[in-house]
């Protein structure tokens, strides 16, 4: 079982920026691909970006290429995401998941957190 906890949602205006953590947590937490998901009023849960145990492999959605960034921090077992020129269409619910049945990827994720809102006004 691992526990997910996100933590750095907001209000923020369109072109600023907000960085989102998550931390993962559990008696049998093993190493995994770790990512965002989102999901809009309205709409189904999109992926936004995913990495890899090295933190050398990544991948994100198109439409936030080049403004977001993942990373992270396997000493502490976290990761963020660095989301800049934050747009209203960025506005959802950023859920942080794991597929601890990949190191590489996120093929189906396994464990979520309970999501963090973002808004991003016009």
């Amino acid at each position: 079982q691992i526990h997910l906890v996100e933590s750095g949602g907001g209000l923020v205006q369109a072109g600023g920026s907000l960085s989102l953590s998550c931390a993962a947590s559990g008696r049998t937490f093993t190493p995994s691909a770790m990512g965002w998901f989102r999901q809009a009023p309205g709409k189904e849960r999109e992926f936004v970006a995913d990495i890899g145990v090295s933190g050398r492999s990544y991948g994100y959605l198109d439409s936030v290429k080049g403004r977001f960034t993942i990373s992270r921090d396997n000493a502490k077992n976290t990761i963020t995401l660095q989301m800049n020129s934050l747009q209203p269409e960025d506005t959802a619910i950023y859920y942080c998941v794991a597929d601890p049945t990949s190191e590489v990827t996120i093929r189906t994720p396994r464990f979520w957190g309970q999501g963090t809102q973002v808004t991003v006004s016009s």
